[in-house]
């Protein structure tokens, strides 16, 4: 038998997938977005780019930008009660309404 794949990616197919309108590159003006500190925000990934993208366990949720680091922002969120701080860059992340 195989050995199964251990990767950051493994088990996304579905996470990772994009609706065949939306498929290819996303675009450039979602890399020039801009957050103020202490603005909520949504851990939305974009497959499309992978440099500056956080781990698939934070998909979905919902933090608080605490500040920048280079060109990605840090954000402060829960992962269960777990206070946790991702890195992403600003095509991952959306304004929280």
């Amino acid at each position: 038998m195989v050995q199964a794949s251990r990767g950051l990616k493994r088990k996304t197919r579905n996470i990772l997938g994009k609706s065949p309108r939306t498929k290819g590159m996303s675009p450039i003006t979602h890399e020039f977005r801009n957050f103020e500190i202490g603005e909520k925000v949504n851990v939305v990934i974009d497959p499309a780019v992978h440099y500056g993208m956080p781990h698939m366990r934070f998909q979905g949720k919902t933090g608080v930008v605490a500040g920048r680091q280079g060109r990605a922002y840090v954000v402060e969120l829960k992962d269960g009660n777990k206070p946790k701080t991702v890195v992403a860059r600003p095509e991952h992340l959306k304004k929280s309404l």
